[in-house]
């Protein structure tokens, strides 16, 4: 492999696309933004507090629609590269993520019959269906920069535009879904849903138009043609590339670790703060620090490197983790202050985690061959749909463990100390050691060599 494999460089790469065509296109980021983080941030405690669901079956709830999404990912990720090659562009899956404000709404709107079992029937089965909508989005709109013929800066710039508007997206669901859903009715998530939902159809509608400007500005590379391009075949070359295994598999600790923070987080404001609307103001410094962090981790990516950017912001985000405890054992105005100042350097670190784990999928992509783009692109969004389950399942098995009992709209369970340590437990420890994983898989990714 040559030292310009090895970064993922483009030595012939020399465009550059303006801002106007990538402000439109990074515009598509702000719909995922929100369909990222209001399941994650508001559905299991909408099925445990306000639908009555008990917190283990719960959990199953948001884990069992994934197994959906580990299967067809990859096949979307083939299919991409099919249409690719047929029609020299990925546009026409994009149109999915037109769908997937409505199916949002639909997945808030429980029928006043349904409670317990029968209502995280009718959520599971709308998730389903908004999570595959989402992956037709998702996988051609992530695999967009590695068709450009840029090169290895270049692609840290494109996914430093889509790293604002993606935090856009995420600072204004954090703060407004809860706000909106404050006052614990089921009509109230309903109505967040909907306001929301306008967004998303926006957002998608813009990514297709910017999509289509970001590829005329720079140019397609239209995947070329190999034997036994099978989704299969695919999988199997996705996870021979050792630097590509390593980087995905650090990627599933850190979006599982994140996604548990995200579903513990209102859990924490009620039952150890009694203050819910703390909810939106802790997300809000969480977000907030990602506009102004992620430009100036592009710039110090140009003399440090991804690799070691990725790093630091895991091993940052791991120490945070513990620092909260203190916070929350505290309680109280002095607990909040602390709370906050510690969210807050775990947002700068957040951000980190987003730029570079993403601006090092088109690397890999660059190093394997241009050939396996949808391939490696549908991997890639498998593992993180994983981790956006597996870290709200982890944490309700941890609420289960402790005992922790389940409530609906209007109603506030006590719960006993072994339940509140599990709940406290789970912010802080368990996301502490997700992470110390998640980095210590990171520093056996080579991809980026001696950059």
């Amino acid at each position: 492999m040559t030292a310009d494999q090895a970064t993922g460089a483009d030595p012939v790469a020399g465009a550059s696309p303006g801002r106007g065509a990538l402000s439109a296109y990074a515009a598509g980021s702000v719909g995922m933004g929100v369909w990222v983080t209001v399941p994650g941030l508001l559905l299991l405690y909408f099925l445990t507090d306000v639908l009555g669901v008990p917190a283990f079956a719960a959990g199953l709830t948001l884990l069992l629609p994934k197994v959906v999404d580990i299967v067809v990912h990859p096949l979307l990720g083939s299919r991409s590269d099919r249409e690719a090659r047929r029609f020299g562009h990925r546009r026409r899956m994009l149109r999915s993520g037109l769908l997937l404000g409505p199916t949002m709404v639909a997945m808030f709107s429980v029928p006043s019959g349904l409670s317990g079992g029968a209502a995280a029937l009718w959520v599971g089965c709308w998730f389903v269906v908004g999570n595959l909508l989402f992956a037709g989005f998702q996988v051609p709109y992530l695999t967009t920069p590695s068709d450009l013929p840029i090169g290895y800066h270049e692609r840290t710039r494109v996914f430093m535009f889509r790293m604002v508007l993606l935090t856009v997206g995420l600072l204004g669901a954090g703060v407004a879904a809860p706000a909106l859903s404050s006052a614990g009715g089921r009509g109230d998530y309903t109505l967040m849903a909907a306001v929301l939902g306008v967004a998303m159809i926006g957002s998608a509608a813009i990514a297709l138009v910017g999509v289509r400007r970001l590829t005329d500005a720079c140019g397609f590379r239209t995947p070329g043609i190999r034997a036994g391009h099978s989704s299969l075949a695919d999988l199997h070359l996705a996870w021979r590339d050792r630097g590509y295994r390593m980087l995905v598999l650090s990627y599933l600790f850190t979006g599982t670790t994140t996604h548990l923070f995200l579903a513990a987080l209102p859990y924490v404001t009620e039952y150890v703060f009694d203050a819910q609307g703390l909810t939106a103001l802790l997300m809000g410094l969480f977000l907030g620090p990602a506009l102004f962090a992620a430009p100036v981790w592009t710039a110090w990516s140009r003399r440090h490197g991804k690799q070691r950017g990725l790093l630091l912001s895991q091993g940052v985000f791991a120490a945070g983790a513990l620092a909260l405890l203190p916070g929350v054992s505290l309680g109280g105005t002095r607990g909040v202050v602390v709370t906050s100042a510690v969210v807050i350097v775990m947002g700068v670190a957040f951000a980190g985690l987003q730029l570079f784990a993403f601006s090092m999928l088109p690397d890999a992509i660059a190093a394997a061959g241009a050939s396996k783009a949808g391939a490696y692109t549908g991997v890639w969004t498998a593992t993180e749909a994983t981790g956006t389950a597996v870290g709200p399942y982890a944490y309700a098995a941890v609420l289960a463990a402790g005992g922790f009992v389940s409530s609906t709209a209007g109603t506030s369970a006590d719960q006993s100390g072994t339940a509140l340590t599990a709940l406290l437990v789970g912010f802080t420890c368990v996301p502490a050691v997700l992470m110390s994983v998640a980095l210590w898989l990171q520093r056996r990714c080579a991809l980026e060599g001696a950059a």
